[in-house]
């Protein structure tokens, strides 16, 4: 029997859920240094983490349902989400904001993106994608609401973004 689901659409499914893995890890090591070194600005990757950590059983629960293995990729995501993680954690709060900020800009164009693709050829995993956008459009709004500008924001925003955007790339080709 046949996977259930429209195909391109289970592929972006894998790859959100490799996805939401790669950001609980960014945010459990963001929250990992800032214990040790900043304990007050943990609250906002905490409750970011607790959005992610659902967003991810949303995405595996339908995989689950379809019949669907983990992306190829899911655990290379977890590592390259606990990288960046770190680096800003270690960097600082603003830093840690710059990271939250770049990773939703981008995740939320390719959300987006996915939907008008779903809405068409796949209402179940479109409504998974729709179940999660307000978290993440409000994690990229409060982000960018309290960072600070600069030249080294641009450049960590930089590579946030490309890595962000290679993650995605890769679990699309996997």
């Amino acid at each position: 029997m046949p996977p259930l689901g429209d195909r391109l659409a289970n592929r972006k499914l894998k790859v959100d859920h490799a996805g939401e893995f790669a950001a609980i890890n960014i945010y459990r090591a963001q929250i990992a240094v800032s214990s040790l070194f900043a304990r007050a600005q943990t609250a906002m990757p905490e409750d970011f983490l607790a959005h992610e950590k659902r967003h991810h059983a949303v995405f595996g629960a339908l995989m689950r349902q379809r019949g669907q293995a983990r992306c190829r990729a899911w655990l290379l995501c977890g590592i390259g989400g606990y990288a960046p993680g770190l680096t800003t954690g270690l960097l600082g709060a603003n830093a840690v904001l710059i990271c939250t900020f770049a990773v939703e800009e981008v995740v939320n164009r390719h959300l987006v993106e996915q939907m008008r693709y779903m809405e068409l050829h796949d209402p179940e995993a479109g409504a998974a994608v729709a179940s999660i956008v307000a978290d993440e459009q409000a994690h990229q709004h409060a982000a960018g609401a309290q960072m600070r500008n600069g030249p080294l924001a641009r450049c960590i925003a930089a590579i946030v973004r490309l890595s962000t955007e290679s993650v995605i790339w890769t679990g699309m080709k996997l």
